[in-house]
């Protein structure tokens, strides 16, 4: 297994857990046309968990690469939301926001690592 899909891994378990620990950041960025924010938290975080521990299993793979590339897609809408809401908050600093967006792009390699996942 490459480097870069053990990381991707526990940046899934990292995260994961975060959602259970701290869960209003998270229901925070949950866009606001979306009901039910805090389900929405959980059963992502239970997703990120899960496709942590299936890229690290030989068999669970493939299987966590292609869900792992979902919910990326799926969760892309709570990290736009985020940007635009920092940028509207004055009282964020212009660093976080600036992260924020800098932020976005790197969805795209962290796709591709879960793509590799997926045919390793």
């Amino acid at each position: 297994m490459s480097r870069d899909i053990k990381v991707l891994a526990g940046i899934f378990a990292v995260s994961g857990v975060l959602h259970f620990v701290t869960p209003r950041t998270y229901e925070a960025i949950v866009p606001k046309a979306l009901p039910r924010k805090r389900e929405l938290v959980q059963v992502s975080g239970a997703a990120e968990l899960a496709l942590a521990g299936m890229l690290l299993h030989p068999r669970g793979r493939r299987l966590g690469g292609l869900g792992s590339a979902a919910l990326l897609v799926a969760v892309f809408p709570a990290n736009v939301q985020m940007s635009v809401d920092a940028a509207r908050d004055s009282r964020k600093p212009w660093w976080f926001t600036l992260g924020t967006v800098l932020r976005l792009p790197l969805q795209l390699p962290m796709i591709r690592i879960a793509m590799k996942a997926a045919r390793s």
